[in-house]
């Protein structure tokens, strides 16, 4: 909910419609839209058919894989999903097509520092009762490498910024039944030996003396499908004043 009331900000501050749009991942939050985003009709995707179910206009694939008709949205937004993805910008690129000429895309991830706590939790737990660890989280990238996966994809004017929310709890185990209620856990297909009871315990142990504080890094990521009315970089060389006069206060006048 935290992430698509951003996402419905964001989309109130844009003046204009997008009489085409699809979700992926939202289900039911997409009653949060207001009059003010502009947004018309709503196709919901998922990769599970049982979130969608009963939902208008609704079908199930994954995003690396996605069914939409080539240049047939004025608005993409995904939620909380492409971070699992095994080509990030490969999903990417089917979203860019999938948009009209100058159709906006807008994405919420997780990004690097998530869970960063509970990460090291495990990770010091099974070395200290095995003597080594094994994958036990997927990765997640930077805000600087999912804007470049942007550019990679072919979209103009690319956005990535960051949402840090802190989740504090008072009982360190629920961190684990939340991954588990959202989804989050199981994603790596080699996790190489399996968690123990013991282990899993301290780590909770070991979560809950560093504080029992679970970090969520939610990367933004916006783009615009290329379109010529766009705003556009000045060619290299092509400036009328020096930089270097600017900063010794010598702009000549009228500049």
């Amino acid at each position: 909910r935290r992430a698509m009331a951003d996402i419905v900000d964001r989309l109130e501050t844009v003046t204009r419609d997008f009489p085409q749009a699809a979700f992926s991942g939202a289900g039911a939050l997409t009653a949060m839209l207001t009059p003010a985003c502009g947004v018309g009709r709503v196709l919901h995707l998922d990769a599970s058919a049982a979130r969608i179910a009963g939902l208008p206009l609704a079908a199930s694939c994954e995003e690396e894989a996605s069914a939409l008709a080539s240049a047939s949205l004025d608005l993409g937004v995904s939620l909380l999903t492409l971070h699992a993805s095994n080509d990030l910008v490969g999903a990417l690129a089917q979203w860019r097509a999938a948009l009209k000429p100058d159709g906006l895309f807008v994405a919420a991830l997780f990004g690097e520092e998530t869970l960063r706590e509970l990460r090291g939790a495990f990770y010091a737990a099974e070395v200290e009762l095995r003597g080594g660890a094994s994958p036990r989280f997927a990765p997640f990238a930077s805000v600087r490498d999912l804007g470049a996966a942007l550019q990679r994809a072919g979209f103009a004017l690319p956005v990535a910024d960051v949402d840090q929310a802190i989740v504090q709890y008072k009982e360190p185990a629920r961190a684990l039944i939340d991954l588990r209620g959202m989804g989050e856990t199981g994603l790596l297909a080699d996790r190489g030996r399996p968690l123990t009871r013991r282990i899993i315990a301290r780590a909770v142990e070991i979560f809950a003396e560093s504080g029992a504080q679970a970090r969520f890094d939610i990367v933004y990521l916006t783009g615009w499908a290329p379109h010529e009315s766009q705003p556009r970089a000045l060619s290299p060389g092509s400036a009328k004043a020096s930089l270097a006069a600017a900063v010794r206060g010598g702009m000549p006048p009228g500049l």
